[in-house]
């Protein structure tokens, strides 16, 4: 695992940029990229644009998505596709939705494109490359402290409710995360400091969902600004 910390946001988008097209290059071929939601990777998939990367060879999802429609400012795939995916001839891949359907459907609809989509090693689907950020509670994706979806141990991608924000989120689960082969973790900003240190001295707090991610076989990098590394005390970072 590497921590890379970085001045500030811009700088995090910058090498978060490169860290990705360098990461789908290693895959050789066709590469699958799981995208995150949120301000961080916004700035991150414009600078994408101007990385060298073999799009048509890039297959695109959403690690977690609102329950929402395709249109709404809240939807995370319409997010990625203005700042990115409208750009580039990626394959994309959305998840499902209806005015009228059911969140557990959606998620089911998903999990079954994501086991065609993703490569497969004895029925375990395993991406690429995934990228995934931190709230101030320890979740990442839509993975919420307290919430059912942690204890999905035979899903990839499950429908989450979040009482805590009265609405449905739609997410990949543990185990799909712990068998990605690349996770890369944006976290910018003083107000996730006090999360970020419980998150990696896990020892504090081995239960939030963050830290659980960490569990898997995939290789982490953190990508983070001098904001919030400010609590990290004397854990093992890198400067850049």
């Amino acid at each position: 695992m590497r921590v890379r910390v970085l001045d500030g946001p811009d700088d995090i988008a910058d090498i978060a940029a490169a860290t990705i097209a360098h990461l789908l290059k290693d895959c050789a071929g066709r590469a699958t990229l799981g995208l995150a939601g949120g301000s961080t990777p916004r700035t991150t998939y414009t600078r994408l644009l101007q990385e060298d990367v073999v799009w048509n060879s890039v297959h695109a999802w959403v690690a977690d998505e609102r329950w929402v429609a395709p249109d709404h400012t809240d939807n995370n795939m319409r997010m990625v596709r203005n700042t990115l995916l409208d750009r580039v001839p990626a394959h994309v891949y959305p998840v499902p939705w209806a005015s009228d359907g059911d969140p557990h459907e959606g998620a089911a609809r998903y999990e079954k494109t994501l086991l065609e989509l993703l490569p497969s090693v004895d029925g375990v689907p395993h991406p690429d490359v995934v990228l995934l950020g931190i709230g101030e509670d320890g979740h990442t994706a839509s993975l919420f402290p307290g919430t059912a979806a942690l204890d999905a141990t035979d899903r990839w991608f499950v429908a989450n409710r979040v009482p805590g924000l009265d609405t449905w989120r739609l997410t990949a689960t543990l185990p799909l995360l712990h068998a990605a082969r690349d996770i890369v973790f944006l976290v910018s900003g003083s107000g996730k400091a006090a999360t970020l240190a419980r998150i990696l001295h896990g020892d504090a707090d081995p239960a939030l969902p963050a830290r659980r991610v960490m569990e898997g076989s995939a290789r982490i990098t953190w990508l983070i600004d001098r904001a919030a590394a400010a609590d990290l005390g004397d854990y093992p970072v890198e400067y850049v």
